[in-house]
């Protein structure tokens, strides 16, 4: 098995492909693929794929995806330094990172759409 070539890519939902480019592209996504139907955007291995959603309602969207990443803070400075306020409520915004209670560093970026992308520090494998 060539385990190699294995992923899974998150499809995630936008009300505005272009606004979703731009959000994104802030900290470090660029595009791969975009026509109007489907956006790639990648940030090193990273790769998330957006469908255009026009109608989510963001403030009653359950839509989750993991980012499991070798440096969470540097990840997360970078969505800070675009602009993503800390905060509680609203979106977007992020929720800083800290050991869960499940064992591992993590932080939480809720997107303009309301999708909650939790920002996992990968542990090294060994």
């Amino acid at each position: 098995m060539n385990s190699g070539a294995d992923r899974a890519v998150p499809n995630l939902p936008s009300r505005d492909l272009g606004r979703t480019e731009a959000f994104y592209g802030a900290f470090g996504f660029g595009r791969v693929f975009r026509d109007e139907g489907w956006l790639i955007l990648a940030r090193g291995s990273v790769q998330l794929e957006f469908f255009p959603e026009p109608g989510l309602d963001s403030y009653s969207s359950g839509v989750m995806c993991t980012v499991r990443v070798g440096d969470v803070d540097e990840l997360y400075a970078a969505i800070r330094a675009s602009g993503v306020p800390e905060a509680t409520v609203g979106m977007p915004r992020l929720h800083p990172v800290r050991r869960q209670d499940w064992g591992l560093r993590a932080g939480f970026l809720i997107d303009p759409d309301g999708t909650q992308l939790t920002l996992i520090e990968q542990p090294p494998e060994g």
